[in-house]
């Protein structure tokens, strides 16, 4: 059987195969397997095409969204707030720090987060609003950081879009962000690595001690860190897909716009909810989600399954009603759009290598899956 998987690795590897084995030469000739040139490379050429000032690589996105708090001051017992609908992680790195989530509703169109509903949430002990940019397009991170009180900061979560950009503004321009390159991800190494962006050179200078064990030197410790660094082969890896990744994310919203064209008649019909794109945004599509009606969604995933069409669900339960984040005290109904959108979402295969006719056959298995 002829397979579409939900993202395409090796198709992305075949491109880079022989560049790999150069830089990977490299890293082994000089022996810098931790830091090193290659990794101040790519810190260099990903700050350039985030556009932003400062890049500092990490051990993985998780760790990169819990230095990225801690730099503007998150600790024990502040409060942070973001979005329901979110991977695990989000609330992971939060809880990390011994800070406490709170947890607030998305939009029911974007599934971004609800701006209006993190600015109520905000109290006196809250240090931090984490906006996701959820599935490749950017949540309004510029718009609540002008109406946050002064001691609450912002820390983008951008670990799914790595080129967009909301009203020309890339994530971290201004704030600080988290970034993930997990292999799956429109910029992806090959294993766990991730980076913090920002403006703001003390930040970033606090990020990059805080990653090495507090150090500013060698043996010199003024903060207490740990250890989550990037290393040189992984830095190989993204530094070929980087040249590569705005000719991807081109890709991807061609991609996007042809299931639109698809799958037109089905929503029409009311079957199937296309994804939305807010205004101002440059979409990356990291992931191509619809929500269906009238239809068992996890079987839908099933029947696309066995019809070795790689579909899947991003996410299947907001983070409220994960038995991890049980202690927060929330239940069924305390956040609707979440939750209505947990229990219908479905994920379409959707990679820069991904053809007209491949798309024509996801769509087709997935019009007979509705049946």
């Amino acid at each position: 059987m002829n397979q579409i998987p939900l993202v395409d690795l090796k198709a992305a590897h075949a491109e880079i195969a022989g560049e790999l084995r150069a830089g990977f030469d490299r890293v082994l000739a000089d022996t810098a397997f931790i830091g090193g040139e290659e990794v101040r490379a790519f810190e260099r050429e990903y700050a350039d095409f985030a556009g932003v000032g400062h890049c500092i690589g990490v051990a993985n996105g998780t760790d990169a969204l819990e230095l990225a708090l801690r730099a503007v001051g998150v600790g024990t017992g502040d409060e942070v707030v973001l979005p329901a609908n979110t991977f695990i992680a989000t609330a992971g790195a939060v809880h990390r720090i011994g800070a406490r989530p709170v947890l607030v509703d998305c939009l029911p169109d974007t599934l971004l987060i609800d701006p209006q509903a993190a600015l109520d949430a905000v109290g006196p002990r809250t240090r931090a609003v984490v906006p996701v940019h959820l599935y490749g397009q950017c949540a309004p991170a510029a718009e609540l950081a002008a109406r946050l009180p002064a001691q609450t900061r912002i820390v983008e979560d951008a670990a799914q879009s790595q080129g967009a950009t909301r009203d020309d503004r890339p994530p971290g321009s201004g704030t600080i962000a988290a970034t993930s390159f997990y292999p799956g991800k429109n910029l992806g190494a090959y294993g766990d690595a991730g980076a913090v962006v920002t403006d703001d050179e003390e930040a970033a200078g606090l990020v990059r001690a805080l990653a090495n064990h507090g150090g500013t030197a060698k043996y010199r410790h003024d903060v207490a860190g740990f250890n989550s660094r990037l290393d040189g082969l992984q830095a190989v890896v993204l530094r070929a897909k980087l040249a590569r990744l705005a000719e991807g994310n081109a890709a991807r919203r061609a991609a996007a716009a042809r299931y639109d064209e698809l799958l037109g008649d089905l929503a029409a019909a009311g079957r199937v909810t296309l994804p939305a794109t807010d205004g101002g945004n440059v979409h990356v599509w990291h992931l191509y989600v619809v929500r269906i009606s009238g239809a068992d969604r996890d079987g839908v995933v099933g029947k696309l399954n066995a019809e070795g069409i790689g579909a899947g669900v991003h996410y299947p339960a907001p983070v409220h009603l994960t038995p991890a984040f049980a202690h927060l005290g929330h239940g069924r109904g305390d956040f609707p759009h979440a939750e209505r959108a947990a229990d219908l979402m479905l994920s379409l295969p959707l990679f820069p290598q991904i053809t007209a006719a491949q798309q024509q056959r996801v769509v087709d298995a997935f019009t007979n899956a509705l049946r």
